[in-house]
């Protein structure tokens, strides 16, 4: 073999493996994902450890509706989203979603997150723990230690700060909160002191049975930040929760009464409308005044910023406009 023939065939082999590296890596890019270089991304830390992410996520895919809420408080419109109850997007988030695609509930689909091609991927740790690592081969993914936030119950304000982080948008995350203190602050001059002497009661039916939400919860917090008091029974609980139970049902009274009844998959409406008809339910003092308001559980369990400006608008309509 002469010298010239051998140096093209060495150069051939070389133009083939080059070829053959770049075919690979491409092809790992279209099953991991976008992942970031280093240099095109931040470290954050989160429940599963350490995360390179991009410095402007583009294409959030939410593993949970209160990730697409708080998302979209903050300017990023998700690519995909993991829904809830009854399989729909939150009522106070109707009207911002309809171009979002729904990926299922509880345990989401792989395939379908892998062709949404992802650039971030942001839920909680102990919803998708088990798959996190399979998450992490389509794009970077951050999950959020939710039931041990940092004020047990009430995390929903760190969780928006820490996703505000993440998505490197903190100034806009400071803009959402500076509105939410001033309809607060509102809402408190408009009650003036016409329930300084009254407590306000949640009550939840959902899943076979009764509770509240306490201070420490999302609706507890935005009703303690407005100065409204809560029976003693709802005011402090480590779990962030209380259950009722028929026996102890004085306990869910207040002088103004919110209720969510959950309806579709759930017997929570049918609790509530056979409680109804007994006398446990007719005695109780915010039946009896007429304070029993029937509102909606995907905003009033909503936990994210979003959620509280539409529950804000609810104290309005039945503590400031209703006599």
């Amino acid at each position: 073999m002469s010298l010239r023939r051998f140096v093209y065939l060495l150069f051939l082999g070389v133009l083939v493996c080059l070829a053959i590296w770049a075919c690979g890596r491409n092809l790992d890019q279209v099953i991991t994902g976008s992942k970031p270089l280093l240099e095109e991304c931040r470290v954050i830390h989160h429940a599963m450890g350490e995360t390179c992410v991009p410095h402007h996520p583009q294409r959030l895919v939410a593993l949970n509706v209160a990730t697409l809420g708080n998302a979209i408080a903050l300017g990023i419109q998700p690519i995909g989203t993991v829904l809830e109850y009854n399989h729909q997007f939150p009522a106070y988030l109707r009207d911002k979603t309809v171009d979002i695609p729904s990926l299922g509930t509880a345990q989401p689909s792989l395939e379908r997150i892998m062709l949404l091609q992802p650039d971030l991927i942001m839920g909680w740790k102990h919803n998708h723990e088990t798959i996190y690592s399979q998450l992490t081969n389509i794009a970077s993914t951050v999950l959020y230690d939710w039931l041990n936030g940092i004020t047990e119950q009430n995390n929903w304000k760190q969780y928006f700060n820490f996703m505000a982080e993440v998505l490197n948008r903190q100034e806009i995350g400071q803009q959402v909160w500076q509105h939410y203190n001033q309809r607060i602050d509102q809402l408190k001059r408009n009650l003036g002191d016409r329930y300084q002497n009254k407590t306000i009661s949640f009550v939840n039916f959902c899943c076979g049975g009764m509770s509240s939400e306490t201070e420490n919860s999302f609706i507890g917090s935005i009703l303690s930040d407005a100065g409204l008091q809560r029976p003693p029974s709802q005011r402090y609980n480590s779990a962030g929760v209380i259950s009722f139970s028929e026996e102890n049902l004085d306990m869910a009274d207040g002088d103004v009464m919110f209720v969510v009844a959950y309806d579709g998959e759930d017997t929570g409406k049918r609790d509530l409308n056979i409680l109804q008809q007994k006398p446990l339910w007719q005695n109780l003092k915010a039946v009896q005044q007429n304070r029993v308001y029937y509102v909606d559980p995907t905003i009033w369990r909503g936990r994210t910023p979003l959620a509280a400006d539409a529950v804000i608008d609810d104290l309005y309509k039945y503590l400031v406009n209703t006599p």
